[in-house]
This record gives C-alpha cells, sequence and structure tokens, in this order.
C-alpha cells in the first residue's frame, strides 16, 4: 500500500513553516526533505506516533541542499548508517563537506544558524546516491520521476508520484499558505536565474501533476494556476528589484524599499495572522540579496559582451 503523509515539523514552534514528507510504500519507508536539524525532535515525534523510529527509514530524498530542507541528514544518516540520501550531482559535495554551505549560511544569519537549524552533520560520501534528473527510483512499490529544476537552486530537483498525480517541487514554486490567495516568491542567493527558473516551471506544468507539494507549506490543488499566479509574482518582484537597484545605489536603502513594498503587498493580501506567519518564514532580505544578486550579473555579463563586441579582433 503507498502511503504519503506530511509531516509538520514546528520549525522555531511555528506550525505551516517547513513541511517533511513520510513515503511509505511495499515495505520501504523515506523521508523527503527532512527539514532542519533544529526540527528532529518533531521529526522523530511523527514517526513515534507511527510506531516507527529512524532505524525504520530507509532513505531521503533532497530537494536541494539548503538547511531549512536538508540539513538534518547528516544527523539521520549517523543515527541509521543504511540509509541512503538522493541528491542532485551539484549538491553532493556540500552534502559531504557542508562547510562551505555554512559559511555562505553564516553569511545570511550571522550568529542565528544554531538556533534556527541546529548542527549539520556531513553525510558520508558512502551513502550519498547521485542525482541528474531523468532518474526513476523505485522506492517500494512507489515509483518517483526525477527533474532538474534549478531557478531556486542550481542543485534542485523535483519528484513526481506516478501513482497519485502529486509533485513534490520543494522551493521551485514558493510560499503558500493553504487556501490563502498569494504565491510568495522565495529567492535567496546565490544562484537565482529567471531565465532557467522559468524553464523549471514549465517542465513542472509539462508533467501535468495533479498537484503540488510545497515545503513551504503543503499541498496546492491547481498546479497550473498556482505556478502562472508564482511566475507572475516573481517576475514582478524582479522588476521591483531590478528598478529599485536603479533608482537607489546605497545598498540599505535599496534593501529596505524592497522589503517594504513586498510586505506592504503581502500585508493587503493576507489576514493579519496569515501576513505575520508569512513574512516570518519568507526572509524577505533575503529574497532582496538574492534578487539584486541576479541582476548586478546580468549587468556584468551585458558589459562583459559589450566590451568582447567592441574589441578590434571581433569587428566585422
Amino acid at each position: 500500500m503507498l502511503k504519503t503523509t506530511v509531516l509538520d515539523t514546528h520549525w522555531l514552534g511555528r506550525p505551516r513553516s517547513i513541511a517533511a514528507v513520510l513515503l511509505e510504500s511495499g515495505g520501504h519507508r523515506a523521508i523527503l526533505d527532512p527539514g532542519p536539524a533544529s526540527a528532529l525532535p518533531a521529526l522523530r515525534a511523527h514517526l513515534a506516533e507511527r510506531g516507527l523510529s529512524v532505524a525504520n527509514l530507509h532513505a531521503i530524498l533532497l530537494t536541494h541542499i539548503h538547511l531549512d530542507h536538508a540539513g538534518a541528514t547528516g544527523a539521520l544518516v549517523k543515527e541509521n548508517p543504511e540509509l541512503e540520501v538522493y541528491v542532485h550531482k551539484a549538491g553532493m559535495v556540500h552534502m559531504a563537506d557542508p562547510s562551505k554551505l555554512l559559511a555562505s549560511a553564516e553569511r545570511l544569519w550571522p550568529g542565528q544558524l544554531s538556533l534556527l537549524f541546529g548542527e549539520t552533520v556531513p553525510v558520508p560520501f558512502s551513502n550519498l546516491r547521485l542525482l541528474k534528473g531523468g532518474e526513476t527510483l523505485a522506492l517500494g512499490s512507489r515509483n518517483l520521476h526525477v527533474i532538474y529544476t534549478p531557478g531556486h537552486a542550481s542543485h534542485h530537483v523535483s519528484y513526481f508520484d506516478a501513482s497519485d498525480g502529486t509533485a513534490f517541487v520543494g522551493d521551485t514554486a514558493g510560499f503558500r499558505i493553504d487556501g490563502q490567495p498569494l504565491a510568495v516568491p522565495l529567492a535567496p542567493p546565490p544562484d537565482i536565474d529567471l531565465e532557467i527558473w522559468n524553464a523549471s516551471l514549465d517542465a513542472i506544468v509539462a508533467r501535468r501533476p495533479d498537484r503540488l507539494l510545497l515545503t513551504h507549506f503543503g499541498y496546492t490543488e491547481n498546479p497550473s494556476a498556482h505556478i502562472a499566479e508564482y511566475r507572475q509574482n516573481l517576475h514582478r518582484w524582479a522588476a521591483l528589484a531590478g528598478e529599485i537597484l536603479r533608482c537607489k545605489p546605497e545598498e540599505r536603502a535599496a534593501l529596505e524599499a524592497f522589503v517594504a513594498a513586498a510586505t506592504a503587498e503581502i500585508q493587503q493580501r493576507l489576514s493579519n495572522a496569515d501576513a505575520e506567519h508569512c513574512l516570518f518564514n519568507v526572509g524577505l532580505n533575503l529574497t532582496w540579496l538574492g534578487l539584486a544578486r541576479y541582476h548586478r550579473k546580468r549587468a556584468e555579463g551585458a558589459t562583459q559582451v559589450a566590451r568582447s563586441d567592441a574589441s578590434p579582433g571581433l569587428a566585422r
């Protein structure tokens, strides 16, 4: 029997923030995106409620390696050395040696990593299983199809469950409170690329899933409508970031302008309680940093092309 269970990790005591997923089929049990190590007590409690423990798990499936999705992986493998960990090839080395990942995260959350995410433990290479996209994973009697979905992160994949039409899309399709009218962009540095993100969204739609599972948070039952709205919001916020960069060259002022505008939109579209919960989770300052980096990289690339075109050696 196939069973899919969303496990609310109650990150920092907050429900509906980070979802892990328990996939059971034919005696095989896997956790998709186990969450941060700081949420391990909640994950263990969910397993215990079902008469299970970490020792009863067979695999961990990662959409990508950001700490809020994958940070607990090493601790789980330490507890159960038989666990297989499926991860995109671009993220494998950082699971085995998370030092660069942690240094990058420390720049975004200085002095807060332990509180927010707990201890990130390395995963032995022998436990890692490389994904490139295009694979079909046989997990008991369940088949999961893997596609490469970068844009939010260069090491992002999504999983499609052929048995019930669910697409587990990690952060590719953003944050949404169940039943609420706003799909909120999640665009942290350093990998944001809107052009390849568009292609990833197209690839998800092309698979015609019946529903999406968002890590933040839960099921969305109308995938095409959600992705259309998300794409529109992502590009609108990217355009806003680009305009602010042009008008406000001072970094702090630019960040504050973006966060103020995005906050006002969220507060206008959601109830007070849902807006507060959304703002707690989505990290608008990180989305600003990601979108600003995207624009600056594009500008640098355009400058380099212009210089090459002006080179006498390339004159036509």
